[in-house]
């Protein structure tokens, strides 16, 4: 990676990670609660949804996953191997225990044991963010993950939306070839299509 774009992006890091700490208790769960009336119409009854479990200060999306239930859609969770970039997604259920965490200090991610697919037998994949912008490319926690799963991905497959709160848009951001294009943005504000996707009316 150059170096340059290295910097940029991890002091881009840091200063959007500090605006979105600074969101009050009522603020956040307003916020999370306009995101989830905006992402109800992709959920709909057959459909594989791709969440993920919130970390720190990231937009929590777990009200979403009653909904999916209660709608005949099934939400999947990211799966990490040791040692491994590209994920699997397994099947969330309510009542599952998680079958290891992983992460590190005291951001430990539940993973949840099932049948593993791949990221392009899902319908939508709804990714968390530190920062996006309005050209459709997401700054993501710098693990690289999400890159590695989706450049295998063909044919518009999954629908790559990536939901935050509003303080999380920007105009540009610095991008590499590796960079994953979304097709969409969505904030308690924003219900941004990309590439010419039309998703969420």
């Amino acid at each position: 990676m150059n170096q340059t774009v290295r910097q940029q992006k991890n002091e881009l890091r840091r200063l959007f990670r500090t605006e979105r700490n600074r969101l009050g208790r009522n603020e956040r769960r307003h916020a999370e609660q306009a995101v989830i009336r905006r992402l109800k119409p992709l959920v709909r009854r057959g459909k594989k949804i791709a969440a993920y479990w919130a970390m720190g200060s990231e937009l929590n999306l777990s009200v979403l996953f009653q909904t999916a239930s209660e709608r005949g859609a099934t939400v999947y969770l990211p799966y990490i191997e040791p040692g491994r970039k590209r994920m699997w997604f397994t099947p969330y259920c309510a009542n599952a225990q998680a079958e290891r965490k992983r992460g590190r200090s005291r951001l430990h991610v539940p993973q949840f044991a099932g049948r593993k697919v791949r990221a392009d037998r899902l319908d939508v994949m709804l990714l968390p963010v530190v920062a996006a912008d309005r050209q459709g490319y997401r700054l993501g926690q710098n693990g690289g993950y999400y890159d590695a799963t989706l450049a295998r991905c063909r044919f518009g497959r999954p629908l790559r939306i990536a939901v935050g709160f509003s303080c999380q848009l920007t105009d540009n951001l610095p991008h590499e070839a590796h960079d994953m294009p979304l097709h969409g943005f969505v904030s308690e504000r924003h219900n941004l299509r990309f590439n010419g996707r039309h998703f969420v009316k």
